[in-house]
């Protein structure tokens, strides 16, 4: 049961990664790539750490503290808290350096066919 769980995180932690190499190739501007760059790859960093420690801690339970899946759990939680203190951070900077320098974000859509019909 545990291991369908862990391969259900990973299928998780796998798509929002994958999203976001998605995001990153379509998306029209600095800024809404830099969100799909450091949101999904955040979110799916955090399924697919819970991957690694739930096995950690199945593994764990199995062979005791002399095990090396307990330092697994431990330095999987430890790398969730940096990842989750610098990647927002670090793309607040980004997006600050970003909008410093003169970056323009890309001017909405309007879809001027629809406005002709609520008019006339």
């Amino acid at each position: 049961m545990l291991h369908t769980i862990t391969y259900v995180l990973i299928g998780i932690g796998l798509f929002f990664n994958l999203a976001a190499s998605v995001g990153l190739l379509r998306f029209p501007d600095f800024y809404t790539r830099l969100h799909a760059g450091t949101k999904c790859t955040t979110f799916g960093s955090i399924f697919l750490i819970g991957a690694v420690v739930l096995q950690g801690i199945v593994a764990w339970t199995a062979g005791g503290w002399e095990s090396f899946d307990s330092v697994l759990v431990f330095r999987g939680i430890i790398a969730l808290g940096a990842l989750l203190l610098t990647n927002p951070t670090g793309a607040h900077a980004i997006a600050r350096a970003g909008h410093r320098s003169g970056v323009k974000p890309v001017p909405a859509v309007v879809d001027e066919l629809e406005e002709a019909d609520l008019s006339g």
